[in-house]
């Protein structure tokens, strides 16, 4: 059985990238796929940002990592890029970390301006851990996801069916 690690690059908990989140864990409960959650914005501020390699945290999200055979890479865009604290992250993985995995961005912003950050940000960030097989991401605009209640949200139909398109190459 297929083993998929998601880290999820949001600074904020309450953030409309939780629909995107709660979408992928949903598909990949549905085919039967086993997956592990590496929330950044849950890990040591300190370790992340004195790049602690050694931090107990940071090993343990690590060995998730390298023990699945897919990542998804969650983030919204913040000033034309991914977010800062999942490049902290990102620093403290192994080299080649993401070597022999298949690799699937899903990003939030709010324009269309920002679609190439998958491209020109994300992906060449990607490639020099290794990663050689990164499935096509998907860009999602945040007025395409409605909160609904406290965390649940309504994704727009265009949204849920490149998200799903994304999700069965992953898989």
């Amino acid at each position: 059985m297929a083993k998929v690690v998601i880290i999820s690059g949001s600074p904020v908990k309450d953030s409309r990238l939780n629909g995107i989140l709660n979408y992928a864990t949903q598909y990949l409960e549905s085919k039967d796929v086993s997956y592990d959650v590496v929330h950044v914005r849950e890990l040591p501020a300190e370790d992340l940002i004195q790049a602690a390699f050694d931090s107990p945290e940071i090993m343990k999200a690590n060995e998730k990592v390298a023990a699945s055979d897919s990542v998804i890479i969650l983030t919204p865009v913040y000033k034309a890029s991914y977010t800062g604290v999942l490049k902290t992250y990102l620093d403290l993985l192994p080299q080649k970390g993401l070597a022999d995995k298949t690799v699937l961005p899903l990003v939030i912003g709010g324009t269309y301006g920002h679609l190439l950050v998958i491209d020109y940000a994300i992906n060449p960030v990607l490639s020099s851990l290794g990663a050689s097989n990164i499935v096509k991401g998907v860009f999602t605009l945040d007025q395409q996801i409605q909160r609904t209640n406290e965390n649940t949200f309504e994704i727009d139909n265009d949204a849920v069916q490149r998200l799903q398109a994304a999700l069965e190459r992953l898989v």
